[in-house]
């Protein structure tokens, strides 16, 4: 007998790069200069330097990026890393001392292949490579600046004056590790909202797709623009979208229920969260991709010591397109909105 009942899909990707393509992909980024100098022309030369990836993997990433039935996070394998690091930056800057641009061009040779990197003014000054790295002023914040705290299941979001948080927020994000934390405990947590919605009571998600929540705007926003206040969205749903392929909308700085039952259906979403999600621990060599829009990814809290050895990544942000944000352009770079 035949079932009717489609297979749940596959909501987790893995690839590993071969060592002789690592090399050689590698061998090319060594002499590459800061790629943000002239970012579209590095991404022409970017594009070129990993169409060395075996047609099956870069289709894999392509796929990743432009379906909307594959998997919300992929993990790639085997990437490669600069020959020397100096100290993590603990300002959550960029490293003045970094002589080689090895992370950063595997970065965005990836996020290339999702679609555009994009900066937003409101988010690391609008740079196109944020260093993620935990900042002592940030430990117990929820924001990426934090370690000694489990950063909540969330998207990135960016604050927009039109009153939604999820509009023209990233697509995609990419995570590559430059420095694995010390004790090796930090892990990265992806929920798929596929998987999340099987995991919740049917009433539970029909309060999640109601207009019955509001967003905290991001906490770089609240740190650096607001002066510690709230800056809450207009009401929205968090799980919007078909049943077979929903998007979700969380803020790590918080949601407002706009009443007793979407504040526990909040409650009860994490808790989905943390019992479907896949878990990845990144180290040197490894990057992972993420959906924003298909899940929410967290990240458990690790030792820091803030003294140059601490964990560093670095991420993008990206959309399929800037045209559909170009209200938010700034005028003095194309890139940044």
């Amino acid at each position: 007998m035949i079932s009717d009942v489609a297979a749940p899909a596959q909501t987790f990707a893995e690839i590993v790069v071969d060592d002789i393509v690592r090399d050689s992909i590698s061998a090319a980024l060594r002499e590459f200069p800061d790629p943000v100098d002239d970012i579209d022309r590095s991404l022409a030369c970017l594009r070129m330097i990993f169409a060395q990836l075996p047609v099956d993997q870069a289709q894999t990433i392509l796929d990743f990026g432009r379906h909307v039935d594959t998997p919300g996070v992929a993990l790639v394998r085997n990437l490669p890393v600069d020959p020397s690091l100096p100290d993590t930056p603990v300002d959550g800057e960029p490293s003045r001392t970094k002589k080689t641009f090895v992370a950063e061009t595997v970065l965005l040779g990836l996020s290339q292949m999702l679609g555009e990197p994009v900066g937003f003014t409101t988010e690391k000054s609008g740079r196109l490579i944020h260093d993620v790295v935990p900042v002592s002023a940030g430990a117990t914040s929820q924001t990426n600046q934090s370690s000694h705290v489990f950063l909540n299941f969330h998207n990135d979001i960016v604050h927009d004056s039109v009153g939604r948080y999820d509009v023209s927020n990233p697509d995609f994000l990419v995570l590559n590790c430059v420095r694995q934390d010390r004790n090796k405990e930090a892990v990265t947590h992806y929920a798929d909202a596929r998987d999340i919605t099987r995991e919740l009571d049917p009433s539970v998600v029909e309060t999640l797709r109601s207009p019955l929540f509001r967003l905290n705007a991001p906490g770089s926003y609240i740190r650096d623009v607001a002066g510690g206040g709230e800056v809450l969205s207009d009401p929205v749903a968090v799980i919007s979208g078909p049943v077979d392929c929903p998007e979700i909308a969380i803020s790590a700085n918080g949601v407002r229920g706009l009443d007793d039952v979407a504040t526990e259906a909040l409650a009860q979403l994490q808790a989905a969260c943390r019992a479907v999600a896949h878990q990845v621990k990144l180290e040197p060599g490894t990057a992972l991709l993420i959906n924003n829009r298909k899940g929410l990814h967290a990240r458990s809290q690790f030792f820091a010591q803030h003294d140059g050895q601490d964990r560093w990544l670095q991420r993008t942000y990206i959309r399929r397109s800037l045209w559909t944000i170009r209200y938010r352009g700034t005028g003095f770079d194309r890139r940044v909105h």
